[in-house]
């Protein structure tokens, strides 16, 4: 048996969506003068989800409606879940980290929420071994990047009534001024913690080509960093909840939904696009992540080797949560799910966002830095998880259920 896991595993790690992710990876490693162009970055993401969404919603239109109630029941379990885990995190940080607590609580929010593109590498996985999933899977990727955001606002509002100055520092923190002004307070002082030297100006300079700075290309080091806002705003619900991630993959959904319904010859068309195409779309998008999470693995430096630790032990722990929990949820109702949902929801559980919770943390929590946690969830997580932990899990999830047969 063990001879087996190891020939499977190590057979799975060279699959060639994952030499996209090595090679793109190694670009920043060897310095090849390489930029990959943010207008395709993207249109791929775009893609991806629209794609994700489509075959979605044409699988979630066959579903019997005996078996609505127990996949009900199972979206909310997959959000309590992720939810459990944004505080699980928090409270592993406390522990491991020397992190200010609007640091613990942002990161613990990205644990608590999940990774579209880690999902998308996943399905792409599933497909090359042809190994089945239920249709409503993507559907628990809208669902379960919702608790990261809602853990990350309230652990930050408590530190708040608790006297957070606004530059992020607790009373018992170093630095800690209820007088500062956090308009004068750039994103690289945040960031380090410390008072800016020229070259961790320069570092900052380095992470252009980060999603972060993709998404805002000005250098952090210009752009003030703005005046806290409530925690519960018009603004900020409208970013967790109609966030373009989120957008697009619902309206995949409802699209591929819709055009099932009318029959196999309507969806035909849009397959040649949304399926068939979806394994060289992924390449190149892994590619382009594996350039950016190289990248990232510069900001590690400042977080200290808690963080790193943390990085590489969580996804391996929220992930093999999450098989148990499945696995008990059909125990306990009689539900059968495919082996490919076990990996999935695992991949749920032990990724980490880099594209919904830092867009709700620029929003309501300014006092955090920008860098770090995405140098956590990109650089350590998503690279883990892409490389060794799909393949670790799915031989986790078909131990679990040859060792432990649903009755």
């Amino acid at each position: 048996m063990l001879f087996e896991f190891w020939h499977n595993f190590t057979h799975n790690l060279f699959k060639p969506l994952l030499l996209f992710f090595y090679m793109g990876f190694l670009i920043p490693v060897l310095k090849v003068q390489f930029e990959f162009p943010y207008v395709l970055y993207q249109g791929l993401t775009l893609y991806l989800l629209l794609a994700i969404g489509w075959r979605g919603g044409q699988e979630l239109a066959t579903i019997d409606g005996s078996s609505i109630g127990s996949v009900l029941g199972f979206i909310v379990l997959g959000f309590l879940t992720n939810l459990v885990i944004g505080f699980v995190a928090y409270g592993m940080l406390s522990r491991m980290t020397r992190m200010r607590r609007v640091d613990r609580a942002t990161v613990a929010g990205y644990y608590g929420s999940d990774s579209a593109g880690t999902f998308a590498t996943c399905l792409g996985v599933l497909a090359a071994l042809d190994i089945a999933f239920d249709a409503y899977m993507p559907v628990m990727l809208a669902i379960m990047e919702i608790p990261g955001c809602i853990v990350a606002l309230l652990l930050v509002a408590r530190f708040r009534e608790r006297g957070m100055d606004p530059l992020g520092n607790m009373p018992d923190e170093p630095g800690y001024n209820p007088e500062a002004r956090p308009e004068l307070v750039t994103a690289a002082q945040l960031s380090a913690q410390q008072p800016v030297t020229a070259r961790q100006l320069e570092a900052e300079e380095e992470l252009q080509v980060s999603l972060e700075k993709r998404t805002h290309p000005d250098p952090a080091g210009a752009e003030p960093v703005p005046a806290a806002a409530a925690p519960v705003s018009a603004p900020l619900l409208r970013e967790v909840l109609l966030n373009p991630g989120l957008y697009l993959l619902f309206g995949g959904i409802i699209i591929g939904f819709i055009g099932r319904l009318q029959g196999p010859a309507v969806i035909a068309e849009g397959d040649h696009v949304f399926v068939t195409a979806f394994q060289g779309i992924l390449g190149l998008f892994l590619l382009e992540m594996g350039m950016t999470a190289s990248r990232k693995l510069k900001d590690l430096r400042a977080a200290g080797h808690g963080l790193i630790v943390f990085g590489l032990l969580a996804p391996n722990l929220f992930a093999i949560a999450g098989i148990l929990v499945i696995h008990t949820y059909a125990q306990l109702t009689g539900t059968h799910f495919e082996i490919g949902s076990y990996v999935l929801f695992a991949v749920l559980c032990g990724a980490a966002s880099y594209i919904a919770v830092p867009a709700v943390q620029r929003i309501a929590i300014p006092e955090a830095s920008p860098t770090v946690p995405l140098a956590a969830s990109l650089g350590l997580t998503f690279s883990y998880n892409v490389t060794i932990g799909i393949p670790l899990y799915l031989q986790i999830a078909q131990a679990v259920n040859s060792w432990l047969p649903l009755g």
